[in-house]
């Protein structure tokens, strides 16, 4: 049964959050922001007013969740008071004590999502390794099993790209993941992820080893500006690919843009419209830069603490065993199931968690 020091333990989280969170100073952006939307011209300028409404919605998350926590103590608080007095019951206090104790772990969880490109969306892009069929089934399998992770946890999923392999499999994709944090759950993702299985190409049946390559970065919008000279990057178009017969777009709608100082290439062919495939991909383009700069200010900051991890694309993260035992395993964190299945259905959040929750003691 709980006591007062329980509840005092509670109060004292609350009270750390409170600041780590910044929630005075969010409230009284928010309460500035609102009364800006209270200007009659606040519509004549759309984009600008979205911007407006962009900042007070992820800054309500913070707000809202840090209330929800405190209510949730401030009834405990009560019920305690109440059991004291003969007038509720263990049952009830111990109800009350859990929602508060799951209010306070999911917000000191979500504070590992604070920083502002956690809550931008997620561009994640899978590679197969060298080995022919065998990778091209397993970057297939890693979309499946990310668009499901995503679906599952109410993220809105859309395929900007894809290279089918010939045989099976797909060659590449690019995904958008949309909805809140979406690349604050993602951004662990980044490296090489290894399969190992018996395989189902190999007509003796040998087991296999496959490696994907999977990258994360976070989709910038127009509040944030990066500035691209026309001399820094080559446009190409092609035709889109498809099935055949009539799934084949005869126009080439498809683009393929180079940046030359870094050699990223992006690729899209998401809709039919050549001008909609530029704007998209000049904004994944956007979006990688910025993401490297995170990268460089992030390797700075290790070399200052003397503790500069490995963070560059490539590293293998993942090992996902099928045979001769079943086991998926994260090289980072240690975390593992058993399960491979549900991993491959979606299951990933514990694997997310533990790599979100080491980061962050790390900080």
């Amino acid at each position: 049964m709980i006591n007062a020091d329980h509840i005092k333990a509670y109060e004292v989280r609350l009270k750390a959050l409170y600041g780590y969170l910044g929630i005075e100073k969010k409230q009284m952006l928010i309460a500035d922001e609102l009364g800006l939307t209270h200007d009659p011209n606040f519509w004549d300028d759309p984009k600008q007013a979205e911007v407006v409404l962009k900042n007070i919605r992820a800054k309500k998350i913070w707000v809202d969740a840090y209330e929800v926590v405190e209510s949730a103590i401030a009834d405990l608080d009560i019920i305690f008071e109440f059991h004291k007095e003969g007038e509720a019951s263990d049952d009830e206090v111990m109800t009350l004590d859990t929602a508060a104790v799951k209010a306070i772990e999911e917000l000191e969880f979500k504070n590992m999502l604070s920083k502002e490109e956690d809550n931008m969306p997620a561009i994640l892009s899978i590679n197969s390794g060298a080995g022919g069929t065998e990778s091209q089934d397993w970057a297939y399998m890693l979309m499946r099993m990310y668009i499901m992770w995503g679906e599952k946890n109410g993220f809105k999923v859309r395929e900007l790209d894809m290279h089918q392999a010939e045989t099976a499999g797909i060659k590449s994709c690019t995904l958008q993941f949309e909805g809140d944090f979406a690349y604050g759950n993602l951004k662990g993702e980044s490296g090489v992820h290894r399969l190992v299985r018996l395989s189902p190409f190999d007509s003796a049946n040998k087991r296999h080893t496959s490696f994907a390559s999977v990258f994360t970065y976070p989709l910038i919008d127009e509040g944030i500006e990066i500035v691209i000279a026309s001399s820094d990057i080559t446009w190409e178009t092609m035709r889109a690919g498809g099935a055949g017969g009539q799934g084949v777009n005869k126009l080439e709608t498809a683009v393929r843009l180079r940046h030359h100082e870094t050699g990223i290439m992006i690729e899209n062919s998401e809709t039919r419209s050549q001008l909609e495939n530029k704007a998209k991909a000049m904004q994944l383009l956007k979006s990688q830069l910025y993401e490297l700069e995170l990268r460089k200010r992030q390797s700075e900051r290790d070399k200052v603490e003397g503790n500069k991890k490995a963070i560059e694309f490539g590293s293998q993260i993942r090992n996902y065993v099928m045979h001769p035992y079943k086991l998926v395993k994260d090289l980072r964190t240690s975390h593992e199931s058993s399960n491979v299945q549900a991993v491959m259905d979606g299951d990933l959040n514990a694997f997310i968690k533990a790599y979100l929750m080491q980061e962050g003691q790390k900080e």
